[in-house]
C-alpha cells in the first residue's frame, strides 16, 4: 500500500511524542529569531497605527526617489517613506503628522515635480491619537480572543489542553510577527484581521487533534501511556490536517505570489503574507507543538483510564475482600 493511501486512512506510525525535543528545539529557534528581529528592528507600522499623512500622486515626469527626498528635506519633514508604485508610474509619500501649512506646501511641490494637477493627488491624514486608538483596540480584540479560546477549550476539553492550545497560538503569532519584521512589510489593519483569522484556523486544527486525543483517552486502558494515545490520535488525523492545510495554502499562496508580486497588487500583499505564514505555522504547531506539549504535560497523570478502571473493578466481585461468615442460627427457646 502506498504512503498516501496509508496517510489518508490514518495507518501511519510516526512517533510525534518521542521526538518532541527536536520539534521544541526547532520552535525555540524560530521564536528566538522572530523576537530578536522584533526587539532590535521593530515593525513597519502603517500610518493607521502611528498616524501621519499619505500622499499618492501620478508621476507623469518620472520623478525619482532622490528628487522627492529633496522636497521633503527642504520642507523640514523627517522620517518620510518614499516609494515608486507601478514601476514608477506613481509615487507614494508617507510622512509623520504635519502642520496644515507644511502639508499644503509639500503637496504643491509634489504636484509640480511630478507634473500632476493637485486635484489628481489623493491625501490621507490620520492623527497620532487615532492611530494609537486603533492599535489599542487591536490589542484588546486579540486579548479577548485569547481569553475566549481558553474558556472554550477548558469547557469543551480540559484546561491542560487549553494551555497547550494557547501555547500553539502564541507560537504562531510570534513567528508571523517575526516574518513581518524580517521582510519589513507594512503592518496595516488588514494584517491584524489576517492574524485573527489564522489564530482561528490554528484553534480549529488544534481542537480537531485534541478531540481525537480525548476520545482515545476515554477508551484507553488504565496502564496505557498517554504519549501512545497522542501518537495514535495524531496519526489518525494527520492526513486530514495536511489536506486541509494544503487546500488553504494554495489559494493564499496564489494571492501572495501571483496577485501581489507578479501583478503588483500591493494592497493584497500585507493580508496574504500574514495568512500564508500563519497557516503554515499553525499547521506545524498543531502537529509538532500542541500535541507533544500536551503529552509531556500529562505524562504520568493518574487520571488516565481511571473511569474504565472503576467500571472493571465493579464488574469483578471476585477481586473484592471476602465477606465475613454468617453465624449459625440459634435454636428457638424452649427446645433442647
Amino acid at each position: 500500500m502506498s504512503f498516501l493511501k496509508r496517510l489518508s486512512r490514518g495507518e501511519t506510525n510516526f512517533d510525534f511524542v518521542g521526538k518532541r525535543r527536536l520539534w521544541f528545539q526547532i520552535s525555540a529557534f524560530l521564536i528566538l529569531i522572530s523576537l530578536g528581529f522584533v526587539g532590535f528592528r521593530g515593525l513597519n507600522l502603517g500610518i493607521e497605527f502611528r498616524g501621519g499623512t499619505t500622499i499618492n500622486s501620478p508621476n507623469a515626469t518620472g520623478a525619482t526617489i532622490e528628487e522627492l527626498r529633496l522636497l521633503t528635506d527642504e520642507a523640514g519633514v523627517e522620517g518620510a517613506v518614499i516609494q515608486l508604485v507601478n514601476d514608477g508610474q506613481a509615487v507614494r509619500l508617507q510622512t509623520p503628522a504635519l502642520e496644515p501649512e507644511v502639508e499644503g506646501e509639500l503637496i504643491d511641490d509634489v504636484a509640480a515635480l511630478t507634473g500632476t494637477e493637485r486635484s489628481e493627488i489623493s491625501i490621507d491624514s490620520i492623527g497620532p491619537s487615532f492611530g494609537a486608538l486603533i492599535l489599542r483596540q487591536s490589542l484588546v480584540a486579540l486579548a479577548v480572543f485569547l481569553v475566549a479560546v481558553a474558556l472554550f477549550m477548558s469547557w469543551r476539553l480540559e484546561w491542560k489542553m487549553a494551555g497547550s492550545g494557547l501555547a500553539a497560538l502564541v507560537h504562531d503569532m510570534i513567528i508571523t510577527v517575526g516574518v513581518y519584521s524580517i521582510t519589513w512589510f507594512e503592518v496595516t489593519p488588514a494584517t491584524v484581521i489576517a492574524l485573527l483569522t489564522i489564530l482561528g484556523y490554528s484553534l480549529y486544527d488544534t481542537v480537531v487533534v485534541f478531540d481525537k486525543v480525548s476520545e482515545l483517552a476515554e477508551e484507553a486502558g488504565p496502564k496505557e501511556d498517554y504519549g501512545d494515545i497522542v501518537n495514535r490520535a495524531m496519526n489518525l488525523v494527520l492526513g486530514r490536517s495536511l489536506n486541509t492545510s494544503l487546500s488553504s495554502l494554495l489559494p493564499v499562496g496564489s494571492i501572495l505570489f501571483v496577485g501581489s508580486l507578479v501583478f503588483g497588487a500591493s494592497s493584497l500583499r500585507d493580508f496574504a503574507l500574514a495568512l500564508f505564514v500563519g497557516l503554515a505555522a499553525s499547521t506545524y504547531s498543531s502537529i509538532f507543538v500542541a500535541a507533544p506539549l500536551l503529552a509531556a504535560w500529562k505524562k504520568g497523570d493518574p487520571r488516565i483510564g481511571s473511569r474504565r478502571t472503576k467500571v472493571r473493578t465493579g464488574a469483578r466481585p471476585s477481586t473484592l475482600a471476602p465477606s465475613r461468615p454468617r453465624p449459625a442460627p440459634r435454636p428457638p427457646r424452649g427446645r433442647r
